[in-house]
């Protein structure tokens, strides 16, 4: 039995398994096994060189995002009305056949925007070239998930589900739970606050499924199953997304009023160009890119070129700026001189810890190399003995 055919096993079992409190034991064991082959899934298959197929593209600009939906929804359209980027738009679906990279300037920043082949139901098991999108997608800072506004709201649920398979969380936020793995001592299960999905007893038992016997587990909050799963596999990445539906101009105004009021939802027509410039400030608002000018001393600011930040890459303080620069700058500054909205007052000294906001304005104040021989007529550096090098002289002055 392959592992696609083990996975609709356990499915179908839990979906006739009643769920009450004496099912959770063996539901939360199911979930499991479950995590377990998705990720056996996902690995490439043993004795392969590595190199498996796929499509993948150059990482370039200060952010990339990934655009992800099914066939015909209007992904290559707006391809091409955000970067200009010409990609093939017809009527029949499976138009886009690979990765079609396009550039975006926004606010002095450079966004890589990718349009991927429409994925179908059943992509987590490989079906159209599903793990290859998907795969594509990961890498990315963002997604927009393209959905048509005339369609069924189901399409939303299945694309989300198909992500949510191979480790793709969208719009969560990492559970707050300490798991390590441990030699020797058994399982230490501690909790800092009320728990009511999870008790001791499941615990040990999904670490058994892991084959974990020593390990030592910290609950700060009140997590499900799930959310102890995702930590134990440890390879899920947890990514913002924008729900971009297309094709308003085809549905009723109620319908696209109550579309635009879902939360991380856009409403957007590629026909008629309608609400694409409100698409990309939410874009820049999502990805928390922050732009720092620089000011060398004695000079005006230097508005041509920032530095562009982020959380995701790096950090945004004075340090990850300072690194973005370059790696021995940081050894060299005295303090740093700030203008803009995260200083208190203008200019601000800061340290390498201050954390910077977009349009700051910065200038590194380096420090300054001691002179060789000191100054007057005695030195003050000499690799002779305190009382000696305060009696040495220097040679005569030349007349």
């Amino acid at each position: 039995m392959g592992i696609i055919e083990k996975i609709r096993e356990i499915e179908a079992e839990m979906a006739r398994t009643q769920k009450n409190k004496a099912t959770e034991y063996h539901l939360g064991q199911l979930k499991a096994k479950i995590a377990k082959l998705r990720t056996q899934l996902l690995e490439p298959p043993k004795g392969s060189s590595g190199g498996g197929e796929g499509f993948e593209v150059t990482k370039f600009g200060h952010g990339r995002v990934a655009l992800i939906g099914f066939p015909s929804v209007g992904k290559s359209t707006l391809l091409t009305l955000l970067t200009g980027t010409h990609s093939e738009a017809a009527s029949y679906e499976f138009t886009t056949l690979t990765c079609i990279p396009g550039i975006i300037n926004y606010n002095d920043t450079k966004i890589q925007l990718l349009d991927l082949p429409g994925i179908i139901e059943g992509a987590s098991e490989g079906k159209g070239r599903g793990r290859q999108v998907i795969a594509v997608a990961k890498s990315s800072d963002i997604v927009l998930m393209v959905l048509d506004a005339s369609k069924s709201e189901g399409h939303r649920q299945i694309l989300t589900r198909e992500l949510e398979a191979v480790g793709l969380r969208l719009n969560k936020r990492p559970p707050h739970i300490y798991f390590k793995k441990k030699k020797t001592g058994g399982i230490s299960f501690n909790s800092t606050s009320a728990l009511t999905h999870v008790d001791e007893k499941l615990c040990y038992q999904i670490l058994h499924e892991y084959k974990i016997h020593n390990a030592e587990v910290l609950f700060r909050e009140d997590a499900t199953v799930d959310d102890l799963i995702d930590v134990i596999e440890g390879n899920r990445k947890y990514m913002k997304c924008i729900y971009v539906y297309n094709k308003i101009d085809v549905i009723g105004i109620d319908d696209v009023d109550r579309l635009a009021r879902q939360p991380n939802s856009v409403v957007i027509s590629c026909n008629l160009k309608l609400n694409l410039d409100r698409l990309l400030a939410r874009m820049w608002e999502d990805m928390g890119l922050v732009r720092v000018y620089t000011k060398p001393q004695g000079q005006q600011p230097d508005f041509s070129e920032p530095v562009v930040l982020s959380t995701d890459r790096g950090g945004c303080t004075v340090e990850d700026f300072c690194n973005h620069i370059h790696r021995s700058l940081v050894k060299d500054v005295k303090y740093v001189l700030v203008w803009g909205t995260s200083a208190r007052h203008y200019p601000q000294h800061c340290g390498l810890s201050h954390a910077l906001s977009d349009e700051d304005v910065v200038q590194i104040v380096k420090k300054k190399d001691k002179e060789e021989g000191g100054r007057g007529r005695f030195k003050s550096h000499s690799t002779a003995p305190a009382r000696i090098s305060d009696r040495e002289k220097k040679a005569p002055l030349k007349t």
